[in-house]
């Protein structure tokens, strides 16, 4: 039988620690696991559920982005995709009388872990100007709402549309037609917080924004080297894939500032051997400091240039462009700096450079440890370089893998949610509808914040997510979004954002994953595109969690016929009624949908071409693949400071919080804890078990503070520390952001440790 949810928050003061686990998997994720979803869903709804999870004929996990093996086991989900799982699958319920009995003001006083805990929205809720509890109201009536701020506008560019990485292709194609069609391309979306460094750096050297390898190349590769990710937390089927490339012969290098469990050991509990023993992982551990790995990849580089036969010639030769700046600037690498920059010794990285030169088929995988710092876009053009040095990208077993977070954030980007759009897609929806989009970009992430603070934005819709957790710089964030005229939210469960509202406010509650969605042609699929660009259909199974659910695609229907009128002759009505249809459109105007109807009825889907890996063309400003040279840049660390990266726990995805402990790490009870090196703590003075504020430091002279902190001495790089967002996000200052991607820097945090007053 499921649970019900908890009536008060959890006292959190006193976090029980332990030692950091050594392997990942295993017996204990499947009894969490099996805990988690029974108190959701009960034990017959768990079962029905779960075996639906990834599966050809059933839905996407709502949690992250790695692709599913065309062989897919019964049971293919991980600890935390269950949890994410069980969370929209829950049968605990948010109705009116919840918000009856909470006004704003205490929702707002609540942790995003009571918020998450109560349950599924139900009816769509108004909050009044000047008012204090939110009321149901008629879906007409709220997209009336919608439409009288949006006329009100002096400028659709007013106006803004986030969009969180859950959205399917077709809602999220249908809402930035909408935007466009209003006047504005102002789409921010998650992956500006993200993976925005990515997309700048493979745009401009191997011309897609886009990994390049697919799972089978995972399994080809000789060395495949991990670098400022967690797969154990964050991607944890992940570590099926690289048990599998290990047992193919593959060597592994992980390059991050924690110890991670998963990187350690996978106790694949698929398995009887990988319950009891599990599969080592790392061949090579190499614990750099938080910002070095720009420096780290051109030493390498420049190691690479110094041996004979080391480089691919004819590669180089035919499908690049830039060799000889980029080898002259690598050549001036130098070993002190570089020792400084990373915290690596001498012998670590000549361990590393001998497997680089002893593989043929090279794969760096990375995720947010790369790319939320101010040099992230040079960092990841390093990477490239390195690839390209040896010809590791366009041939099987080899590339570059960015590993996306959330589960259609990558198939949103293709949709046309972006603030930038290409000309090409604007001319292609322009010839399809008959309309002439707008051509001067929108705002990002960051731009949005600041339009709202500024007074230059006056109405926010998000399409799913949890902005106001989400973003940086906090305090910043939530004062600029109580200026806002009006702010939307269609989500499936309550949150923070719900609580830190415009003037006046609308939560739209919508279909989940999980769910069956019926409209006028009958039962629809939507589909999602995974981190290595595969494209296939998800179709939810369960009953609707409230009969006055809309799915995604009808809301933005219905609202676009409500604001755009008959002045829009885009079959509005038609789309809503039938999904094929707005698949129909996606074949005519994005380039690789042809036949997208046909296509994604193989139950395993399809791959969208991938010039570079396909057939090795590089469609950049210069026609080949470009080398860079960028100066080396690293964080620098004023004495007594410590640099802080954000991060998740093993129990929580994004922002959604499932519980208070960090198994992995040996958290248990509490998430307002900071873990610090030993050697720096002694020199700080400053003792485990300690309290602390964190105190953020940075050129605005502004002082961010995040109180209240148990010190916890743990085995990170020097120099370094950790501690988890959204609580930490108050330290990220809003202009503090990576350059040409404008992605918040909230892995280089300078902050000094301040004793607590509650200590």
């Amino acid at each position: 039988m499921a649970s019900k949810p908890p009536k008060s928050d959890p006292v959190q003061d006193a976090p029980q620690v332990a030692g950091p686990k050594h392997a990942a998997a295993g017996l204990p994720a499947i009894g969490h696991t099996l805990r988690i979803a029974q108190q959701q869903m009960g034990v017959r709804r768990t079962a029905l559920t779960l075996l639906r999870v990834n599966q050809k004929d059933g839905f996407d996990c709502p949690g992250c982005a790695w692709p599913e093996p065309e062989h897919r086991h019964a049971a293919e989900f991980c600890e935390n995709g269950a949890k994410a799982v069980a969370e929209e699958a829950t049968l605990r319920r948010v109705t009116p009388d919840f918000f009856a009995a909470h006004p704003v003001s205490d929702l707002a006083g609540r942790s995003g872990y009571w918020l998450g805990q109560q349950g599924r929205l139900t009816h769509p809720m108004y909050l009044a100007e000047g008012a204090d509890h939110y009321e149901p109201i008629a879906w007409e009536r709220a997209f009336d709402i919608v439409a009288e701020e949006l006329a009100a506008l002096g400028s659709p560019d007013e106006a803004l549309f986030y969009t969180s990485g859950r959205t399917s292709n077709e809602a999220a194609f249908l809402y930035q037609l909408f935007a466009r069609e209003l006047g504005t391309n102002n789409l921010p979306d998650c992956s500006n917080m993200c993976h925005e460094s990515s997309g700048s750096a493979l745009n401009e050297t191997i011309g897609i924004g886009k990994g390049s390898v697919l799972l089978d190349d995972l399994y080809r590769a000789d060395l495949i080297i991990v670098a400022g990710q967690n797969p154990g937390t964050n991607h944890p089927r992940m570590l099926s894939a690289l048990e599998k490339a290990k047992a193919n012969g593959a060597k592994i290098i992980t390059v991050n500032p924690l110890p991670e469990a998963g990187m350690e050991r996978f106790k694949n509990p698929q398995t009887p051997q990988g319950m009891l023993k599990g599969a080592a992982l790392t061949d090579l551990f190499l614990q750099i400091r938080l910002g070095g790995d720009q420096a780290l990849f051109r030493l390498l580089n420049k190691l690479i240039l110094d041996t004979e036969g080391a480089l691919d010639d004819t590669f180089i030769a035919e499908h690049t462009h830039g060799f000889e700046d980029f080898a002259q600037a690598a050549r001036a690498a130098d070993w002190e700096q570089t020792l400084t920059a990373t915290g690596l010794t001498r012998d670590s990285i000549d361990e590393a450079l001998k497997m680089v030169l002893a593989s043929r088929r090279t794969i760096v995988c990375w995720a947010m440890g790369l790319t939320q710092h101010k040099h992230s876009v040079p960092t990841i053009r390093e990477v490239v370089n390195f690839l390209l040095l040896r010809g590791n990208i366009g041939r099987p077993g080899a590339g570059v893998c960015p590993v996306r977070g959330h589960s259609n954030v990558q198939g949103d980007r293709t949709m046309g949610i972006f603030e930038r759009p290409a000309p090409a897609f604007l001319d292609a929806l322009e010839k399809e509808f008959g309309f002439k989009p707008p051509r001067e970009h929108g705002y990002d992430v960051v731009r949005a914040i600041r339009a709202l603070r500024d007074g230059d934005a006056k109405v926010f819709f998000a399409m799913g997510g949890n902005f106001v957790a989400a973003s940086p710089d906090t305090d910043v964030t939530e004062a600029a979004m109580r200026r806002a005229r009006l702010t939307v939210h269609v989500s499936t469960k309550l949150n923070r954002s719900h609580a830190v509202t415009g003037a006046r406010a609308l939560i739209l509650p919508t279909l989940g994953r999980t769910e069956r969605d019926l409209q006028g042609s009958g039962e629809q699929f939507v589909t999602v595109e995974d981190s290595m660009g595969m494209v296939h259909a998800s179709r939810g199974r369960l009953e609707p969690a409230s009969p006055h659910l809309l799915s995604e695609p009808a809301i933005v229907a219905r609202l676009a016929r409500r604001v755009l009128g008959e002045a829009s002759a885009t079959p509005w009505e038609e789309f809503e009624k039938d999904y094929a249809t707005i698949r129909d459109r996606v074949a005519r105007v994005i380039p690789g949908f042809q036949d997208f109807n046909a296509r994604v009825a193989d139950p395993a889907g399809f791959a969208l071409p991938h010039a570079p890996r396909d057939e090795r063309r590089f469609p950049t400003a210069t026609g080949k693949a470009n080398f860079t040279a960028a100066p080396v840049e690293h964080p620098e660390l004023p004495e007594g400071r410590l640099l802080l990266q954000t991060l998740r726990s093993h129990d929580q995805y994004n922002t959604t919080i499932y519980g208070l402990d960090d198994r992995y790490r040996g958290i248990k009870n509490g998430r307002r804890v900071v873990l610090v090196n030993p050697d720096d703590a002694r020199e700080l003075k400053i003792a485990d078990g300690s309290y602390v504020d964190l105190v953020g430091e940075w050129k605005d002279g502004v002082e961010r503070r995040a109180p209240g902190f148990r010190v916890v001495h743990y085995p990170t790089a020097r120099g370094c520390a950790a501690a988890y967002y959204p609580e930490t996000n108050v330290l990220v200052p809003l202009d503090s952001t990576a350059d040409t991607s404008n992605t918040p820097a909230s892995k280089s945090v300078v902050v000094r440790l301040e004793q607590s007053t509650a200590d």
